[in-house]
């Protein structure tokens, strides 16, 4: 029954591969608990999925924003405009002209310390006692 459900997609989904990641990311989306759109008649997940492609009880287009969102790790954030930063911070440095001025320093660690530092992050030896 799979092949002629992979078939019936190809009509929908064009590239055998792109299909295959469609229907692999729904798959697991239903292994992990998402509801299904057609009745399972005893299929395992995966057909399943070909299934939901072929009868589009499911976009193939929402299936893949949901896949490649999935797959982000960086998640775009909407930037403030470029009016509101400038007003931000022209009353920053109308704040900081009242302000006195303090000298930062950082830490400074010399090579020996850095050294000594990371000999003691090696883990200890195993011991025939254990």
């Amino acid at each position: 029954m799979a092949r002629v459900t992979v078939e019936d997609c190809i009509d929908k989904v064009t590239n055998r591969f792109e299909l295959v990641l469609l229907a692999g990311h729904r798959a697991r989306l239903i292994s992990q608990g998402a509801s299904i759109t057609v009745p399972r008649d005893n299929d395992k997940n995966p057909v399943v999925a070909l299934r939901e492609i072929a009868e589009e009880t499911l976009s193939p287009g929402d299936l893949k924003e949901d896949l490649i969102h999935s797959l982000q790790k960086h998640v775009e954030v909407d930037e403030p405009e470029m009016d509101v930063i400038a007003a931000q911070s022209d009353e920053v440095h109308d704040e900081s002209a009242d302000a006195p001025e303090e000298n930062i320093t950082f830490d400074r660690m010399s090579e020996d310390d850095l050294l000594a530092g990371i000999e003691g992050l090696v883990a200890p030896e195993k011991s025939d006692d254990f």
